[in-house]
């Protein structure tokens, strides 16, 4: 699997966020995105996964040399990240039953797997509104590492986790993300230290 970008660009109204973004990202290796806060992080994630368009360039996807189409590319990431929202009205084991008609876990895991993998079996039958906010996160991770893609997409993977979440996110982290393409949007060290690559949107404005 690659993703491929030439000269790729996103510009709000009359300000260039980024723009001459030339990267080929090639599955198995990891991609971080650093730089301050509204310098345009999230957003070259969300162009890189297909969530928003860019303002010009070109974006391609493929794998083992066949283009995969936009409309497709979705069936190959999945992403966790802070403005992505769960289903409030499902329960825990609802949304997992939901999540995996699109996208199966690994290995194939159970439902009760998943829930024991996140250390939330207390929550199975409880309503995702009534979920603190680092119980969400836990989840969102969860989907993230444990869904069976190609391309695992992580956007300031430990905000709202306490110490405990925190080490456990890393403790995980590169164990699911082995042979998949990682990327991670963060200014936290202990978040990426392990990646291969590491960009600072700056360097592309």
């Amino acid at each position: 699997m690659q993703i491929i970008t030439e000269n790729l660009g996103k510009k709000f109204r009359n300000e260039w966020i980024f723009k001459a973004v030339n990267l080929t990202f090639q599955q198995g290796v990891s991609y971080t995105f650093t730089g301050a806060n509204g310098s345009g992080k999230s957003t070259l994630l969300q162009i890189l996964s297909g969530f928003i368009p860019q303002s010009e360039g070109k974006l391609i996807y493929q794998k083992n040399d066949v283009i995969i189409s936009a409309e497709e590319f979705y069936k190959h990431i999945v992403i966790a990240a802070p403005y992505l929202e769960l289903i409030e009205e499902f329960t825990l084991s609802e949304l997992l039953a939901f999540h995996v008609q699109f996208k199966p876990l690994i290995n194939h895991l159970s439902i009760s797997d998943f829930i024991d993998f996140i250390e939330l079996p207390q929550a199975k039958n409880k309503a995702i509104k009534h979920f603190s906010s680092g119980m969400k996160q836990r989840v969102k991770l969860g989907l993230a590492f444990l869904s069976d893609t190609a391309i695992l997409m992580l956007d300031e993977p430990s905000s709202n986790l306490d110490l405990k979440a925190t080490n456990w996110y890393i403790e995980n982290v590169q164990k699911y993300a082995q042979n998949r393409m990682l990327f991670i949007c963060s200014n936290q060290p202990n978040e990426y230290e392990f990646c291969h690559n590491i960009y600072n949107i700056q360097s592309f404005k």
